[in-house]
């Protein structure tokens, strides 16, 4: 079974970005390196294996808990893993752009 590379959306990618300047507002450095482990676990899980996590209500996109805050919705191929969503969980769930 082949690796498959992981790109970001746009909107992920903004996300993400948004949820570490977040981070870094209000939580110590410890606690974002724990962050950044995690999601790089997590990736490499999804990577290996994309079937791993469970499918989300629309089954086309597979999501993974990061860390209990986060939850990363993606869809894959053959050769790539696509991130659409790095969805915070302290939102409003009907805030995520997808279910």
């Amino acid at each position: 079974m082949a690796i498959r590379t992981i790109i970001w959306s746009d909107d992920a990618f903004l996300e993400l970005q948004n949820t570490i300047a977040f981070l870094e507002e209000n939580w110590t450095d410890r606690e974002i390196m724990k962050l950044d482990k995690e999601l790089a676990h997590t990736l490499l899980l999804i990577s290996n294996n994309p079937y791993l996590f469970k499918a989300s209500k629309r089954t086309d996109f597979r999501k993974a808990i990061v860390l209990k805050l986060n939850t990363l919705y993606y869809k894959f191929d053959d050769n790539t893993v696509e991130i659409v969503s790095f969805f915070s969980n302290r939102q409003n769930p009907d805030k995520a752009q997808v279910k």
